[in-house]
């Protein structure tokens, strides 16, 4: 698409309480602190769409370490097979028992103006694959799962999507690099964010990078002409 166009849209990514201190089961370390800004920028009059994913797990997910016998989370991986062709295969990394369907640690957090919000996507509702994508699952031969997102984008005719919320290592990461390949000019911004592992933030952030996404300060041209339209 012409640089020239420019129909941006907002992905708050999974901020949710389970996600954020000081209770949540998989708190990212100062994830709350991102919200301010957040809320700032759903404000702003140029996101011709603004929204916001939240994992919704049954409790039976395959991502909980606690549905593996002997298995840690953090530690411990487990290898996810495709229901519908089990020569195509992945390895997970195993979690805490994180945002299951309606139970408060799902809930996007209050400080979060949800008003502001067009729509929300909930991902990670099959059982049986991890979905850390806003998108789709890293099943392929055939996809398992699909929230329609670009569906959504495309019908808005979004040119652009800047990515904020939690994690900037996992889902962050995971949705802007399928917003990329699905053709949108793809932004993270990277005060709106924050890692579980914050050691590694600056390494994942090249590898990020290095698939055509952009990962950039509030103040950067990228994000000023937010502020410009």
């Amino acid at each position: 698409m012409a640089e020239s166009a420019f129909k941006p849209a907002l992905l708050v990514v999974d901020l949710q309480e389970d996600f954020c201190p000081p209770n949540g089961s998989l708190a990212v370390n100062d994830g709350r602190s991102i919200v301010p800004l957040i809320n700032s920028l759903l404000a702003l009059p140029s996101f011709a769409l603004r929204v916001a994913t939240k994992d919704w797990h049954p409790a039976s997910h395959t991502s909980f370490a606690a549905n593996h016998t002997g298995k840690q989370p953090f530690v411990d991986t487990y290898t996810v097979v495709n229901p519908f062709n089990p020569s195509e295969q992945y390895e997970t990394r195993l979690w805490p028992v994180h945002c299951v369907q309606d139970t408060p640690g799902a809930e996007l957090v209050p400080e979060l103006d949800t008003s502001r919000l067009d729509h929300v996507v909930t991902k990670g509702t099959d059982e049986r694959v991890e979905m850390y994508s806003a998108f789709y699952d890293p099943l392929r031969e055939p996809r398992v799962s699909d929230t329609k997102l670009a569906e959504l984008l495309r019908d808005a005719g979004i040119t652009h999507v800047y990515v904020v919320g939690l994690a900037g290592d996992y889902c962050v990461r995971s949705t802007a690099a399928d917003a990329h390949a699905e053709g949108f000019v793809t932004v993270v911004i990277n005060e709106g964010t924050r890692a579980v592992d914050p050691a590694g933030w600056e390494t994942c952030k090249t590898e990020i990078e290095g698939t055509g996404v952009r990962v950039v300060g509030k103040d950067s041209p990228e994000v000023r002409r937010l502020y410009d339209t």
